[in-house]
């Protein structure tokens, strides 16, 4: 994904600012430079950009966060690196949620946008995401402008196993939407979407017949679908589209390849559309929910505790939970840990989504395009391992694994000697990042959301690692940092939570 390369540009940013002896405004003019330049580099709009950088030098005020010893030069790094957060999370952010369908009750959902948006794929997508989490959902394509529509609509319908109407002789799209709706009623789905026609263009004819859909099936939710590559200029069209009917959300699809989606991002934000899902493939799992602090917390390596402790209680069997949990908080990582791991991320779904969940790993690890590989190289480490000793596996200590032990691995698993090696070092990268997470109390599930909205200094002390509370000053450094921030909620959603 572009945007990987967004975060990956202001995390060097926050990451070079780190690394300096003192942090004065000349570092920190540096570092709001870089960032800014990334920005404008994914189209975000200048205004919000240069209003970005103003917010964030009213807020660090380096005098009251003098320097002088090492404990104060850490807080000022996590004080500036939270204060880029918020701000990020701020353009992002519309400020309302939207309707959100209940399991068991019938709701219809319909789709409008720009032909070329990718809004029938989107349909099945959003469908296919709904039928995961237990709901029944059904499709209705009432798009009878473009040859092939409901053709394509049946086929993915068809293999996501969800069932569809359509017609291949009527030609009113209003009878077709009010029909499949009412058939789909009646076999008591829950989640009824309508796929409406597009345009190249936008148009009279377009919009007259969203309004006539929309006015015979009184949908409770109106989603627009919109091609991130258009950047900025999602601002006019998000606008048009909610003039014409009420659009309650939006999808952004194509955030895979596109500099400008950040600038689409922006600018749907602008028009206080909240932007529910983003496209990132287009196969049927590439598709994520849209939660702004997790987004932006992962778009700077972050992580998102949230998102991957749901794909852990997803995947993981309920009887290995509290053993894989307990195993994190010590932060003590064996080559059979990784193993499991690995075993579990093949399970999760598209692996770029998943490392990029956790603290750590930025995107650009998980480079688009390249899953395939990644997958296969996760698998050739896996059989690597298979080769190994129950003492080699379940030690911690790399120096165990002398040149002779080595050869023998590559020999059994029909590898190379370089390609051993090579895992080793993943395994020793592994195991720094998973030392960090030592002391980490991670919430069970369903206390995440709990967790961030009754955030106070007393929670946030134990949720952090004791290593990095004694960093910032114990309770009471940590205490004068909330409070410097103004927002308690906003310092959960740094370390990945948010209300969801």
């Amino acid at each position: 994904m572009v945007l990987a390369q967004l975060g990956g540009s202001i995390s060097r940013a926050l990451q070079q600012m780190s690394n300096a002896t003192i942090i004065d405004e000349k570092v920190l003019n540096e570092c709001l430079n870089e960032i800014t330049r990334a920005l404008l580099q994914a189209d975000v709009q200048f205004k919000l950009v240069r209003d970005m950088t103003t917010n964030i030098k009213k807020i660090v005020n380096l005098d009251d966060l003098a320097a002088g010893h090492n404990k104060r030069r850490i807080i000022q790094q996590d004080f500036i690196s939270l204060a880029v957060f918020n701000e990020l999370c701020k353009i992002l952010d519309p400020g309302k949620p939207s309707f959100t369908p209940k399991k068991g009750k019938p709701s219809v959902v319909m789709f409008v946008g720009l032909q070329g948006s990718g809004k029938t794929t989107t349909c099945t997508k959003y469908a296919y995401y709904h039928q995961k989490k237990g709901w029944k959902p059904a499709l209705v394509c009432a798009d009878t402008f473009r040859a092939g529509a409901f053709d394509q609509l049946k086929q993915n319908a068809t293999k996501a196993k969800i069932p569809f109407y359509g017609s291949y002789t009527e030609s009113d799209p209003v009878k077709i939407a009010v029909d499949g709706v009412d058939t789909f009623k009646k076999e008591n789905c829950d989640l009824i979407i309508v796929d409406t026609s597009g345009r190249h263009k936008q148009e009279a004819a377009l919009f007259e017949e969203m309004r006539q859909v929309a006015e015979a099936t009184k949908p409770d939710l109106v989603i627009f679908v919109m091609d991130s590559s258009i950047g900025q200029a999602a601002f006019d069209q998000a606008q048009a589209f909610k003039q014409s009917v009420a659009v309650g959300a939006v999808i952004v699809t194509k955030m895979d390849g596109h500099a400008k989606g950040g600038g689409a991002l922006s600018a749907v934000a602008a028009t206080k559309s909240p932007v529910i899902f983003i496209g990132t493939g287009e196969h049927m799992d590439e598709f994520e929910v849209f939660d702004v602090k997790p987004f932006v917390s992962r778009l700077l390596g972050m992580g998102d505790w949230s998102g991957f402790m749901d794909k852990i209680h997803e995947v993981v069997p309920m009887d290995q939970q509290p053993e894989l949990l307990q195993k994190l908080s010590e932060g003590h990582f064996t080559l059979r840990i990784m193993y499991e791991q690995f075993q579990n991320i093949l399970k999760m779904g598209p692996i770029g989504q998943v490392f990029s969940m956790l603290p750590g790993f930025s995107a650009e690890l998980m480079p688009k395009g390249r899953e395939k590989e990644s997958q296969a190289k996760i698998k050739r480490y896996m059989t690597m391992m298979d080769s190994m000793t129950n003492e080699e596996l379940d030690s911690s200590n790399p120096k165990l694994m002398t040149d002779s032990r080595i050869m023998r691995i590559a020999r059994g698993s029909g590898r190379q000697v370089h390609e051993v090696m090579e895992m080793m070092e993943e395994y020793k990268r592994l195991a720094k990042i998973w030392s960090k997470m030592k002391g980490l109390k991670i919430p069970k599930k369903g206390e995440m959301s709990a967790l961030s909205r009754n955030m106070n200094a007393q929670h946030m002390s134990k949720v952090l690692p004791p290593q990095m509370l004694k960093q910032i000053g114990g309770m009471g450094g940590l205490q004068n940092l909330m409070k410097q921030m103004g927002s308690t909620k906003d310092m959960m959603g740094m370390f990945g939570g948010g209300d969801k």
